[in-house]
């Protein structure tokens, strides 16, 4: 009795592990290649390849990784399945433009969160337009930023010889703003979501000034750099800025293959703006930014939107 008693014992047991590895295979798995710690890529793709395991049928796991160029390189090779990356690269990417030596066949599940390039400044310099920059020091980020390139495309627009009309630093975000604070420079560019730390740190000791881009400068930009994107960071978000501030500014999009099937698509996408704000797996518990996430911000992609994400935004009423 006893060895027949094992004997389905180890049948049933072989029998669960079976249905228990159909079932797993029946998931189809994932990954989301995301950036590296310290940043808000990293925490953010890992709340939403939670979101997406929990409230799906697919697996999903989030990865670290160099972020933006790595990741375009990474989901058009089909190394991964999604990756969020700046808007700009992702239509460099898309166009074979440096740093890409190929077209990547890439496609938009949704804009993240824009990041408004802010011109920032304190009071008593007299500069309130990007025109009275002309002969002052300014700091636009470290050398090969998006900051830095976005900075420069602006000052060149508004007539400015990089090399004559002004004086340029590259700094960091925490050495710009000790050199603001010490007057060691007069203006300094942050590209990053708002509130930003650094301007918050500035504004903790300082009257700060946020100088905004001209409505038909804004035009011009975008027009030329159709990557980039309009702007305004609300009045109030910093102290004593009571004015809304046009900026031109980079968005962060999650991307995929082209050839990601339409149903997984609308499931991913689905699954995420269905756990921003509430329920367990919230995004909005992993990140502040997450708050941006709403479908009207989520359809303005600087690159193509995927099939089975324009599925979904329909139905939500984002697209008409």
């Amino acid at each position: 009795m006893k060895k027949v008693f094992y004997f389905s014992l180890v049948l049933a047991l072989i029998g669960g592990w079976i249905w228990a590895g159909e079932s797993l295979a029946q998931k189809k798995f994932l990954t989301l290649a995301s950036g590296s710690p310290g940043g808000v890529y990293y925490p953010l793709g890992g709340g939403m390849a939670v979101a997406i395991q929990k409230t799906t049928d697919l697996r999903c796991a989030a990865e670290s990784t160099g972020a933006s160029v790595e990741n375009c390189r990474l989901v058009g090779a089909r190394e991964s399945d999604m990756g969020m990356v700046m808007g700009s690269i992702a239509h460099k990417a898309t166009q074979g433009q440096e740093p890409f030596k190929q077209k990547e066949l890439l496609v938009a599940l949704f804009q993240m969160y824009p990041a408004p390039e802010h011109i920032v400044t304190v009071s008593g310099k007299g500069i309130r337009s990007v025109k009275d920059l002309r002969g002052k020091k300014v700091s636009i980020d470290v050398p090969g930023s998006g900051c830095a390139v976005m900075a420069k495309a602006i000052l060149e627009e508004y007539g400015f010889n990089l090399g004559k009309d002004l004086t340029i630093a590259n700094l960091s975000q925490s050495e710009s703003v000790q050199a603001l604070k010490d007057g060691v420079v007069d203006a300094v560019f942050f590209n990053f979501a708002y509130p930003g730390a650094a301007v918050l740190d500035l504004a903790a000791t300082r009257d700060i000034v946020l100088i905004p881009v001209e409505p038909a400068m804004a035009d011009k930009i975008v027009k030329k750099y159709p990557y980039y994107l309009k702007i305004s960071i609300p009045a109030k978000t910093y102290p004593k800025v009571d004015y809304d501030v046009l900026c031109l500014g980079d968005s962060n999009v999650l991307v995929a293959n082209k050839q990601m099937e339409k149903d997984v698509a609308y499931k991913i996408v689905k699954a995420i703006f269905e756990n921003v704000q509430k329920g367990q797996w919230a995004l909005i518990n992993i990140h502040p930014i997450a708050a941006q996430l709403t479908p009207p911000n989520a359809v303005n992609s600087p690159i193509a939107l995927h099939p089975g994400a324009v599925q979904y935004f329909q139905e939500v009423g984002a697209i008409k």
